[in-house]
């Protein structure tokens, strides 16, 4: 199972992070990123890219599988039952997803369109599993999502009031 997706830049500022088994508190979770970070970036970029890491707040046994693009490293915590070479793979199908999507995916696109980011995340990892691994599902799923978003703001049109859109939405003044 997978415990926790963090992306974060070379300077150790998170710019993505997901955590399927519960970490309460923020600065538990601060705690954790740093403790990912510290552990991945201090490797030489010619040694493999997973490795047993220390993350208490999940237990024993937690695997760190991570890439390092360019100024961002992509790194999933999971347990040991998962496969190395699978989740590096998975790796790959987000990262080509994120770079079909924005076209050259920078840290900027992370920042400025992370709840872009999330969709595409949770379209191919949701509570911990793994949903899909096909990159073209992914991406007609993502075009879909936009499509339906796109129409929506067409049948709102741009001087409409708040109200005047929940009406032509259907969901009237309980919206």
């Amino acid at each position: 199972m997978i415990k926790g997706i963090v992306i974060v830049n070379n300077s150790g500022k998170p710019r993505l992070t997901k955590f399927y088994q519960n970490v309460s508190g923020e600065d538990r979770q601060q705690s954790v990123i740093r403790r990912i970070f510290q552990q991945v970036s201090t490797r030489p970029d010619n040694f493999c890219n997973y490795l047993e890491g220390s993350v208490p707040e999940w237990g024993e046994n937690i695997k760190l599988i991570y890439r390092h693009y360019a100024t961002l490293y992509f790194v999933f915590a999971v347990d040991s039952q998962e496969s190395d070479l699978g989740i590096l793979d998975l790796i790959q199908v987000f990262v080509e997803a994120l770079d079909k999507r924005f076209e050259n995916v920078c840290e900027l696109d992370l920042i400025f369109h992370s709840d872009r980011v999330h969709y595409i995340l949770d379209e191919i990892v949701m509570g911990g599993m793994v949903l899909e691994t096909n990159i073209n599902s992914i991406l007609q799923a993502i075009h879909d999502q936009e499509k339906m978003h796109t129409d929506s703001m067409r049948k709102a049109g741009p001087s409409d009031s708040l109200d005047a859109i929940s009406t032509k939405l259907g969901a009237g003044r309980n919206w």
